[in-house]
């Protein structure tokens, strides 16, 4: 291994260290971490081994001359970052051809990933690799691996990068001795972008990289100076920047504990400035509203009940929604054989908190106030309509000995059990049956906002409109339901692609985007009759038919197995669908599919929190192929999820992107006010719509309509 210029660098790390007065190491969870330029933990443009708290997330805007960056970043796993960055390359424009993208820049997106290998010890750095623009275009295409050591408050990076991290060229590519083709890198790029350059990876130039970070007494404020492992001589699109020197400094000052400024010096040239908000996912939490239930005895106390009659009956399950959030369908007091003890059944559907344990705490200290003690066991059977998900069976005894502190070493959770009960058992006469009738269609109202980032028109484009939603349920188990849309606020109508004229072997299942967007400010979103039903406790079926989703209607069945409280499920569902018309609002087009897959599910043990969906049969384009789906639950229950779609298209026919993917939010809507509530919102974000491995926006999917069979989105 020849080093060709940075020799020094480990002993000017040195010096400085000593400067100031270098300690024995000090846990890193005391050593603020800071984004880079590109976003991801590291220095100013070099990244370093350091992850950010778990949960953080983080957006970063950094400004130069030549680029302008911006980027999410999100520490998905203790020992995983992720990173989403568009690069804004001021010099070129978007395209050639001003009727089509005006004056706008040049945009480059990425995806850069970061792995932890090695925690740092006393003695040992700790160790990271990573990938920058893992799946773009290859412009900032670079793979690194680094090493960082705390001394005190100042933290030594030591880090090999390849690609552009590398393309100062001043140290042998080590892999080279394994291998003669490691010594070469292809200096092509993919103008289409979205694919893994496998045969790129740690191959060609390689250079060092390094730097040091010190957190100065001033609280908040960090400065840096850094190594660049990129000379700068050969931008793509821009040329040779004219890089005076590869020493970078900076400084990161924490203003507030979520926004950060930033500015620094680089290449001996340029000044940069930036910042950098910061949140965390583990951390998110809102106050809300009092719902304790009085205690026995207290003025405003549940009241016992006395003749166990209708009307007392009717005020239990008042009292039951107001404190514990049960819809409550019917009772069953239930006489235990050869004994003075009784059971009493529930069934109902919890409608109001996500935090299902809190609920039974409720609905238990509701029950034990107004109900005997001679009743010592409680089933609370949740279900829907006649959908039977789980019973929560709870030990009285057990709980009373929890509520009233009567034990310190007996928790409330010691006194429930889950388990299935017989479906048959809902035949039992019943002591109140609340048997829904036909009712006028439930209204609700609610926000929306579409967005699309990297367009030739504008780089983000919006819309922000209302949803009318209703629900209707007419029957046992089957509803009716719809969604009416209009536009408050858009520009969707700046957009020039129309697909006419655009060659490809597939059919145009979701680039008629822009005649969909425009034909009118408001729509039928989505108008279906859907029927549940259970054929067992561990088998549930769905029916469906209408205005599916915005750009196709049919029919439909799904069929799920999901045994209780396994971290595994599986579904099939299968779908005939016809493609709705752009220029009326309930017409259709001539194009129809047959679309349907196979879709396992697991919770896998060895990433807690998580959730794997792997979906394989045929797409709307008639594609054959797989989706897989990753999502991760943080404690404040924020969901983070991706999904890629990869079918028999080839990259050539899919066209720009290469395959369908795509990233989205799941935000619990309780941590936004001070209501419980167990619905969800959702973020998402497609970096590029195409026709290829398009799945259909089924709103009926029993997976999620079952998630109390293993709690996994209303937990």
């Amino acid at each position: 291994m020849i080093v060709k210029v940075p020799t020094k660098l480990s002993a000017i790390a040195l010096s400085i260290g000593v400067g100031l007065g270098v300690q024995a190491p000090t846990s890193a969870n005391e050593f603020r971490t800071t984004q880079t330029a590109y976003g991801g933990t590291g220095l100013l443009q070099m990244p370093t081994a350091r992850m950010a708290p778990y949960g953080e997330f983080s957006g970063t805007y950094y400004d130069s001359d030549e680029y302008r960056r911006m980027s999410v970043s999100l520490q998905l796993l203790p020992w995983l970052e992720t990173n989403i960055r568009y690069v804004d390359i001021r010099p070129i424009l978007y395209s050639d051809n001003p009727a089509f993208s005006g004056d706008q820049t040049g945009k480059d997106k990425g995806l850069d990933i970061k792995i932890r290998l090695l925690e740092e010890s006393y003695w040992l750095p700790q160790v990271s690799f990573g990938w920058r623009d893992l799946a773009g275009t290859g412009v900032f295409a670079s793979e690194y691996i680094a090493a960082s050591k705390r001394f005190g408050d100042v933290d030594v990076t030591l880090g090999l990068g390849w690609g552009y991290l590398g393309n100062a060229n001043d140290i042998d590519n080590p892999f080279c001795k394994l291998r003669d083709s490691f010594c070469e890198r292809g200096d092509q790029f993919l103008g289409q972008g979205g694919t893994f350059e496998v045969d790129k990876w740690f191959r060609g130039n390689a250079s060092l990289f390094g730097g040091i970070e010190y957190q100065t007494p001033i609280d908040g404020l960090n400065l840096k100076a850094e190594f660049d492992g990129n000379d700068y001589e050969n931008e793509r699109f821009v040329g040779d920047l004219g890089a005076n020197s590869r020493w970078n400094f900076g400084a990161d000052y924490a203003l507030t504990d979520n926004l950060s400024l930033k500015v620094s010096y680089e290449r001996g040239t340029t000044w940069m400035f930036g910042f950098t908000f910061r949140s965390n996912f583990m951390e998110l939490g809102q106050a809300k509203v009092d719902r304790s239930v009085p205690a026995r005895g207290a003025d405003n106390a549940v009241q016992p009940l006395k003749k166990r009659d209708r009307r007392e009956l009717i005020e239990l399950t008042k009292e039951l929604s107001r404190y514990g959030g049960m819809n409550v369908r019917e009772f069953q007091f239930i006489s235990q054989p050869d004994a003075d003890t009784e059971t009493l059944r529930v069934y109902g559907h919890q409608a109001y908190y996500r935090d299902y344990d809190f609920a039974l705490e409720n609905m238990t200290r509701v029950l034990t106030s107004a109900l005997p003690e001679s009743i010592n066991r409680y089933e609370i059977v949740e279900s829907i309509d006649d959908i039977e998900l789980v019973t929560h069976v709870i030990d009285v005894p057990i709980a009373l000995d929890a509520i009233e502190r009567r034990d310190i070493d007996t928790t409330f959770d010691q006194a429930v059990t889950r388990t299935d009960t017989a479906l048959n058992e809902r035949e039992r006469e019943g002591d109140l049956e609340l048997i829904p009738v036909a009712t006028w269609p439930k209204f609700s109202v609610k926000p929306f906002l579409d967005q699309s980032f990297q367009n030739p028109e504008n780089f983000y484009m919006y819309q922000l409109g209302l949803d009318l939603n209703t629900n209707w349920w007419f029957a046992p188990n089957t509803f009716v339901h719809g969604t009416l849309s209009g536009s408050l606020m858009t520009n969707f109508d700046d957009f020039n692609f129309l697909v006419d004229g655009f060659q490809s072997p597939l059919p145009r299942v979701r680039t008629y985007i822009r005649e969909y967007v425009t034909f009118s400010d408001i729509w039928l979103e989505q108008l279906q009759v859907s029927h549940l039903q259970q054929v067992s406790n561990e088998v549930y079926t769905a029916y469906y038919a209408g205005y599916l989703e915005r750009m196709f209607g049919g029919v439909g069945t799904e069929l799920l197995y999901r045994p209780l409280d396994k971290n595994w499920a599986i579904g099939v569902d299968m779908n005939w669908v016809k493609q709705r018309d752009f220029e009326s609002h309930t017409g259709f087009r001539d194009y129809d599919v047959f679309t349907g897959h196979v879709t396992g599910y697991l919770k896998p043990n060895f990433i807690p929190n998580s959730l794997i969906k792997v979906a394989a049969g045929q797409f709307l384009a008639g594609d054959k192929g797989v989706q897989i789906n990753y999502e991760h639950k943080f404690k404040s229950g924020m969901i983070v999820g991706a999904y890629a779609a990869k079918t028999n298209v080839s990259s050539r026919d899919y066209g720009e992107g290469s395959f369908s993917k795509g990233f989205y939010i799941s935000i619990p809507i309780d941590l936004m006010q001070m209501q419980h509530s167990p619905n969800r919102g959702m973020i998402g974000w497609t970096p590029l719509t195409r026709d290829g491995g398009q799945m259909l926006n089924r709103s009926i999917q029993l997976y999620y309509s079952t998630d109390r069979r293993s709690p996994y989105y209303t937990d």
